[in-house]
């Protein structure tokens, strides 16, 4: 990139995790790291293109115990697809080609949706409430009218 547009993503870089850290900081997390996916538009202005300040960009620990945990060299709790990432590892997949994502059970496929809720709830410190899975593709279809109707050209 330019050191133009270097500049600018800088600055967008600093001012979104800022203002991510501020949030945690308001339900006792601290976001540590995350990414951040930015394009341009054909008039060449840059622009968010992704989802910011998800277990899937980003990783929380917990602020409480946090130092205690730090001194004695201890792991962090955190908030993150972390855990999945070593799960994946631990059964001997990384992604490459010609391996197979390993069985996953009920019960750790339910563990990695509780992580994702404990974050929701942490972050928007509103109670998760599950979707009625009974009609998904009337509501995938739903969704997707009312998206149009709401961004008409």
């Amino acid at each position: 990139v330019s050191e133009e547009d270097y500049l600018i993503l800088e600055k967008y870089t600093r001012a979104l995790f800022a203002r991510g850290s501020e949030i945690a900081k308001q339900h006792g997390l601290i976001l540590v790291d995350t990414k951040y996916e930015f394009g341009k538009t054909k008039t060449g202005k840059i622009v968010l293109i992704d989802e910011i300040h998800t277990p899937d960009s980003s990783r929380y620990f917990y602020a409480e115990g946090y130092g205690e945990r730090q001194d004695r060299g201890e792991p962090q709790k955190q908030l993150s697809k972390e855990f999945v990432r070593q799960w994946l590892i631990q059964n001997d997949f990384q992604g490459l080609a010609g391996q197979k994502v390993p069985f996953m059970s009920d019960e750790y496929i339910s563990s990695v949706s509780e992580r994702y809720i404990e974050l929701y709830e942490n972050i928007t410190g509103e109670k998760f409430v599950k979707a009625d899975t009974a009609n998904i593709s009337e509501r995938i279809n739903k969704n997707i009218l009312d998206y149009l109707q709401n961004h008409k050209a």
